[in-house]
């Protein structure tokens, strides 16, 4: 039966993935891989040895048509993404939309997405969030830091390690020194850290020496 298959991938440590993802990964007639450099370690790691192709986002509109007509004529696809929920500001939702336009079937396994564990580890509210991915490099930049201040429910961020330090400097300028916030990087991996403080205080500690890894920035909402 035709069908698309979101299967989460570990965000750092191997063992994070289920039973069921890897079946699905064994039993699908091929996997759509950010980097099958990176995945390929993740299937040669379970013995997992269904062809992938890549599918990232310098080539997701140019792929995506072949794709389709590969799931019209009956086959089983999984798409994957280096690490986490494909569609979660890595790509998917361009074959997810043309998917659901065609009448194929879309399936979703739970699994792996960084901003849950960093949200819940940051000591911040989390009844009431917004996941707002990376930031925008500069195009409209200051105007959506401008468009914060006001927002009450707890904010969360990706960021790289080479716009961290300019990012908490942005969100204070914005929101005040004294805002809380919590930085986690290198989830579920052996180097795994998570500083909370200040915004003041962050830009002080991530000052200090070499960045290094894959950020989230959960953020306190503004209190009245």
């Amino acid at each position: 039966m035709a069908q698309l298959i979101i299967v989460p991938t570990p965000i750092g440590n191997l063992e994070d993935i289920t039973l069921r993802a890897v079946r699905i990964l064994r039993e699908s007639d091929l996997i759509l891989a950010e980097d099958t450099r990176v995945s390929g370690r993740l299937l040669k790691h379970y013995d997992i040895s269904t062809p992938m192709k890549p599918y990232h986002q310098f080539n997701e509109v140019k792929v995506t048509g072949p794709v389709i007509s590969r799931l019209l004529s009956g086959e089983k696809i999984a798409l994957i993404t280096d690490a986490g929920t494909p569609g979660i500001s890595d790509p998917g939702i361009i074959l997810v939309k043309e998917c659901i336009r065609n009448g194929i079937e879309v399936e979703c396994l739970p699994g792996p997405t960084a901003f849950v564990p960093a949200l819940v580890v940051s000591g911040l509210p989390c009844g009431s969030f917004t996941f707002f991915g990376f930031l925008p490099k500069k195009k409209g930049r200051k105007t959506f830091l401008s468009g914060l201040v006001g927002k009450e429910e707890t904010m969360v961020f990706y960021e790289s390690p080479y716009r961290l330090v300019k990012t908490l400097e942005d969100l204070a300028g914005q929101l005040g020194l004294q805002r809380r916030v919590s930085v986690s990087r290198e989830l579920t991996k052996l180097y795994e850290e998570t500083f909370r403080g200040t915004l003041e205080e962050a830009v002080h500690h991530f000052n200090k020496g070499t960045i290094k890894g894959e950020f989230v920035i959960v953020l306190e909402g503004f209190i009245p």
